[in-house]
């Protein structure tokens, strides 16, 4: 990770684009993958030295109105157009709050007073803070379960886990980046970052292309060794009194196979523990 955040940002994405995908007409050999510098400038209605001087890091504090022109020239979807705006530091009233990693206990009993959800607390980094017994029965497969993107790229277990993996590694690197946008210094998160660059050359190629999606909700879709298929949706919710750190819990369709299989698995793991 370098210090020019805005402009390794913009360089991924123009070099993401292809002139179809934005009504450019070609003409000739291009020596550049996706866009030209002049044919985003040309785009983004701005002079072209100055976004020449954007990318190379040369500028490093453009205007709101500009960052959203570059934003619609780009495509940017709303995670990736906040992103852009936190590397530049314009979002309006943004002042960084560093995270705690302390759980603190009322969450706690309240993922415990849902025994029937996997329910676990991530800060920005994806590491498990805490979790309640069906969410350590879920990730049994690890070991240990103490981070989403170690255990998706690094364990040999991610890959039968997570049945979508490819899905699950876009999404999981896609929230690294957004994390690096809040706090690009983070330690917790360069050394994260180097550990999967070094080890994952799947991690490297997505995390190149600079993605960045929110962790809100979806579907995931697992093979656990106990209890084999599951299809879960999940709901991410940020914890106000800690900022950084988001309870994420995990529902099956009611009288699905899965809930039953969730069910089966959390009187396995019950036995387990006894």
């Amino acid at each position: 990770m370098t210090d020019n955040h805005l402009g390794e940002f913009l360089r991924a994405r123009r070099a993401g684009l292809r002139p179809q995908d934005v009504g450019v007409v070609s003409h000739g050999v291009r020596r550049v993958s996706g866009l030209r510098r002049e044919e985003v400038a040309v785009l983004a209605g701005v002079n072209a030295d100055y976004y020449t001087r954007l990318e190379q890091g040369r500028e490093r504090h453009p205007s709101a109105h500009v960052l959203d022109a570059l934003g619609r020239a780009l495509r940017l979807d709303a995670d990736a157009h906040a992103h852009l705006h936190q590397l530049a530091g314009t979002v309006p009233g943004n002042q960084f709050t560093p995270t705690t990693d302390r759980v603190g206990p009322a969450l706690r009993q309240l993922m415990d007073g849902y025994p029937g959800a996997p329910a676990f607390v991530i800060n920005r980094t994806l590491d498990v803070l805490a979790a309640n017994a069906l969410a350590e029965a879920l990730h049994s497969p690890f070991a240990p379960a103490d981070n989403l993107a170690r255990m998706a790229f690094l364990d040999p277990a991610g890959r039968r886990f997570y049945s979508r993996w490819n899905h699950t590694a876009e999404a999981t690197v896609g929230h690294l980046r957004q994390a690096a946008g809040l706090d690009p210094d983070n330690p917790r998160l360069r050394d994260l970052v180097r550990a999967l660059t070094e080890h994952s050359p799947d991690f490297t190629r997505l995390w190149n292309t600079h993605a960045v999606q929110g962790k809100t909700q979806d579907t995931k879709h697992f093979l656990h060794p106990a209890v084999g298929a599951l299809s879960l949706t999940y709901l991410t919710l940020d914890v106000r009194d800690a900022p950084g750190q988001q309870l994420v819990v995990y529902q099956a369709e009611p009288d699905s196979p899965s809930a039953h299989a969730l069910t089966l698995l959390g009187s396995l793991h019950a036995t387990t523990m006894s």
